[in-house]
């Protein structure tokens, strides 16, 4: 495999205390990316800085800066400034693309070790390491209950005829699920790499705090299209999760706030896809979800 191969774009926002180490993980990885473009989003905290340092150490890596507007636009800001960054790889042959967050850290096989499933697999068309956070003196797996089909959005890497399928991603909450129920709708596979590692240096959810992260994951449940019933039943599940009740309630109320509004973004045939996925998963059938309830 060749450097050639692969392109990465990542979106920050004040995170002068956390890229570094993206960096330095990205510099020592076993194949380095064609060309890495790192959008700053209207950052006042130094990471200016540090991304200037860095994009004069490595010339594949390109920095985009962005006016600053004044606030966090969780689920959009981080599409919009992706797309601000795509450009910058117009003219750069790739046969894969990656949205990378910019507080992780990982092993310098990372890519190396991703890519080696995605040729192992020719209809895998999103893929990603899984995700670790630091609890105390050990690291735990960040958010175990996903569904099997998901990979998060702080690490995504989409196959090129898949992306051409996908593209372009939905600026708003939502977005990391919209994408990968249409690359499972157009016959592709999508999964987090259970024996690739990466460590998430700022919690899940640790700038918007634990009710607003609740409240924003139902909103993006509702704009993505989440069946009602379904929507239902995951809230009651979540009433005995960590943290008790908040993360039940904030998610509820936050998708009954979009659907009210009906903040549908996805399209209605993907929309009518993930439906039945979810009602099949309820009914005990085979579905993206897995076969029965976790």
């Amino acid at each position: 495999m060749s450097r050639e191969q692969y392109v990465i774009i990542t979106p920050v926002r004040n995170e002068a205390g956390y890229v570094g180490r993206t960096i330095d993980s990205v510099a020592s990885q076993t194949l380095l990316p064609r060309r890495w473009v790192i959008v700053d989003d209207g950052s006042t905290d130094g990471t200016d800085k540090l991304l200037e340092d860095a994009s004069g150490r490595y010339p594949w890596l390109t920095v985009v800066r962005r006016r600053d507007r004044g606030f966090r636009k969780p689920g959009g800001g981080v599409v919009e400034a992706f797309y601000d960054g795509y450009p910058a790889i117009a003219e750069i042959p790739w046969d894969f693309i990656v949205k990378l967050d910019g507080d992780l850290s990982f092993e310098p096989d990372y890519f190396e070790k991703c890519l080696a499933h995605f040729a192992d697999d020719p209809q895998l068309g999103i893929g990603g390491g899984t995700i670790y956070v630091r609890d105390q003196d050990r690291l735990k797996v960040d958010c175990p209950d996903d569904p099997p089909f998901h990979v998060r959005g702080a690490t995504r890497i989409y196959r090129r005829a898949c992306w051409e399928k996908v593209h372009p991603l939905v600026p708003a909450p939502g977005w990391d699920t919209i994408d990968e129920v249409r690359a499972n709708m157009w016959g592709w596979h999508t999964r987090t790499f259970p024996d690739v590692r990466l460590i998430q240096n700022r919690a899940t959810g640790g700038v918007d705090g634990t009710w607003t992260t609740w409240f924003k994951s139902g909103v993006a449940s509702s704009v993505t299209g989440y069946h009602p019933i379904f929507m239902f039943a995951k809230c009651v599940k979540y009433l005995w999760s960590k943290p008790r009740v908040v993360a039940a309630v904030g998610m509820f109320l936050g998708f009954c706030s979009g659907y009210c509004r009906r903040r549908h973004v996805a399209d209605a045939l993907s929309i009518r896809y993930l439906r039945q996925q979810q009602m099949r998963y309820l009914m005990l059938r085979p579905s993206i979800y897995g076969k029965t309830w976790k």
